[in-house]
């Protein structure tokens, strides 16, 4: 069983490190020197920044389909790349509707989360990530739930401030999910531990709660994902049960980040979102 965003088998899923990915960069570079580019050279050429071009080449970042198609003529024009990538895509935990989400969000400078139903997976611990995951029926295998959670600890360096450029992270999480104590109270502990060091160790991820007590609440329609690209593009992901689709209309885009504007509105500031955190902490 696969998954999506943040949790079990229709409401989690992340892109994995591979030696596909890593094979994919090595032959972006290889492909670069041979046609005598500079990274900066190439990425002018492509329209992409000279970072996410070495991010692409080291093989921590999925490639985008703009990147694949603006280096291919680039590159010699073989469809080397174009057979190559769809490889590349094919990665074990992985749902099908998640994986053009991934792509981009591997490449993205500012990722935005509302989550009413799990923490969501960038912030989970390895344990609640399993709690999750054998809480969704149908149950899977061991190797499966191994993969799974492998996955999502992998995605997590994502939050990493040494990327070029860094991304931004707001997250907006229900207390209602740290009230509920999925996996028991052990886990949870460890789980705000892990939120609180985030927020500690990472300037670039803002985690602000949503109290149990909301009389208007702009999320009431679900959970929100939107991200921004390099080229300044924005995109937002919908799941439901076994399903999600990649939202790229601008219309919808601008409905998504209003309601997002308005729930940041309504959390708590990050600053008593802390505190909560920690008064939660102090009570386990």
């Amino acid at each position: 069983m696969v998954e999506g965003a943040n949790g079990g088998g229709g409401t989690g899923g992340e892109p994995e490190a591979s030696d596909s990915l890593r094979t994919f960069g090595a032959m972006v570079h290889a492909l670069r020197e041979h046609q005598g580019l500079s990274r900066e050279e190439f990425g002018e050429l492509v329209r992409f920044s000279k970072h996410t071009v070495a991010s692409i080449e080291l093989g921590r970042r999925m490639p985008d389909e703009d990147f694949v198609e603006r280096a291919e003529p680039v590159l010699g024009g073989t469809g080397v790349l174009r057979r190559a990538i769809k490889q590349v895509a094919r990665q074990p935990g992985l749902a099908v509707w998640f994986r053009q989400w991934a792509r981009q969000e591997a490449l993205a400078i500012s990722l935005c989360t509302y989550e009413c139903r799990v923490v969501p997976g960038l912030l989970q611990t390895e344990s609640y990530a399993r709690a999750v995951s054998m809480s969704v029926p149908p149950l899977a295998v061991e190797a499966a739930v191994d993969q799974r959670v492998n996955a999502r600890l992998e995605r997590q360096q994502l939050l990493s401030t040494d990327r070029e450029p860094p991304c931004a992270f707001s997250f907006i999480v229900e207390q209602a999910v740290l009230e509920r104590r999925t996996g028991g109270a052990e886990i949870t502990r460890e789980q705000l531990d892990r939120l609180l060091a985030v927020v500690d160790r990472h300037w670039n991820v803002e985690v602000q709660v949503m109290p149990l007590v909301q009389p208007v609440h702009a999320g009431l329609d679900g959970p929100i994902a939107l991200l921004e690209t390099p080229e300044n593009r924005w995109f937002g992901y919908s799941e439901g049960q076994e399903n999600g689709r990649l939202i790229s209309d601008p219309k919808s885009i601008s409905i998504l980040q209003r309601r997002y504007a308005k729930l940041r509105s309504q959390a708590l500031t990050p600053e008593d979102s802390r505190k909560l955190l920690e008064r939660m902490r102090g009570a386990l």
